[in-house]
């Protein structure tokens, strides 16, 4: 792999630690320069420590031996700190042509209890950061397209992957705004492909099945979600940050607006929401409730958690 993105600039955030980090020393591993956006903060959003960021670019830089990483120590919560970050890539590496949003926090609570101050924030974090560096990043790599940055046979250097969760899909217990955040993400990553698709900017979506803080921090509340801590202990972020290096090689320009997993050694390719039946409706509300519990409660969706739907033994 190494050499692949040589020229390449990426901005990674949430790169200080676990997943984010790992696709890090991927990224630079295949040859890439890469912005470490890291502002050091809690899984809760509290608090934060530049060294964090500064640490991980340092490991990078001195294995790599050359300067391919730089920190950047700022939440990118807001549209003027994302368009610093990209213009910062601009000014010092002179591009930027990959765009991995990672960084998330986590504050649960059921939905009869949680603190709407608790939801902005992790919407502003997981969510918005996203959208305002894509917004930011776009913008700059559409004219990159039209300054043939790519060379003479055009710009397909662009991509874009942001970092879901099976929460955005399953749902689970007391995760309303995380996993309202992670499924929006996957929404914008749908308009994203389609917005960037004419200047050959790809945009995916990963769910990642790995060791991270947040695993390693769970309090689980009975045996089935004590085994199912267990196993994702036992997955290395390595596995993630192959699959997202993978997105980002010149090969992959046309995987686009896609959902993939990646638990292991095992990748997956989720479905995503399409019509699944229909039927013609009744004249009356009661009438179609009759209709919808004859007719097609076999084509609905149970409340299954994503825990429950992954508690099988990964593939190491």
């Amino acid at each position: 792999m190494s050499g692949l993105l040589q020229g390449r600039v990426a901005i990674v955030t949430g790169a200080g630690r676990g997943i984010g980090r790992a696709i890090a020393e991927s990224l630079v591993t295949a040859g890439a320069h890469v912005i470490v956006a890291d502002n050091g903060t809690s899984i809760a959003g509290e608090g934060g420590d530049p060294a964090v960021a500064r640490a991980t670019v340092q490991a990078l830089n001195d294995a790599a031996g050359a300067r391919k990483a730089l920190a950047f120590t700022e939440s990118v919560a807001s549209p003027g700190v994302a368009k610093q970050l990209v213009d910062l890539a601009v000014k010092t590496f002179g591009g930027i042509d990959i765009v991995v949003n990672n960084a998330a926090i986590r504050r649960d609570a059921p939905v009869f209890r949680a603190d709407p101050a608790d939801w902005d924030a992790v919407i502003r974090t997981n969510l918005s950061a996203a959208f305002y560096l894509i917004n930011a990043a776009s913008a700059v790599m559409r004219e990159q397209d039209r300054s043939a940055r790519g060379g003479r046979d055009g710009y397909d250097w662009g991509r874009i992957v942001n970092i879901v969760s099976s929460a955005g899909l399953y749902g689970n217990l007391g995760q309303a705004a995380y996993a309202s955040a992670k499924a929006g993400l996957f929404g914008l990553t749908r308009v994203t492909a389609m917005d960037l698709a004419p200047a050959q900017i790809t945009a995916n979506a990963v769910v990642p099945f790995a060791r991270t803080r947040i695993t390693q921090t769970l309090q689980p509340a009975n045996e089935a979600e004590e085994a199912y801590k267990d196993r994702a202990l036992r997955i290395g972020a390595h596995h993630v940050a192959n699959l997202v290096a993978a997105l980002c090689m010149p090969k992959a320009r046309t995987i686009t607006g896609q959902l993939l997993g990646v638990r292991g050694r095992e990748i997956i390719v989720f479905n995503q929401p399409r019509r699944l039946a229909s039927m013609v409706a009744e004249e009356t509300p009661e009438g179609i409730a009759d209709e919808l519990i004859a007719g097609m409660e076999g084509h609905f969706t149970d409340l299954t958690t994503d825990l429950e739907a992954f508690n099988t033994d990964p593939l190491l």
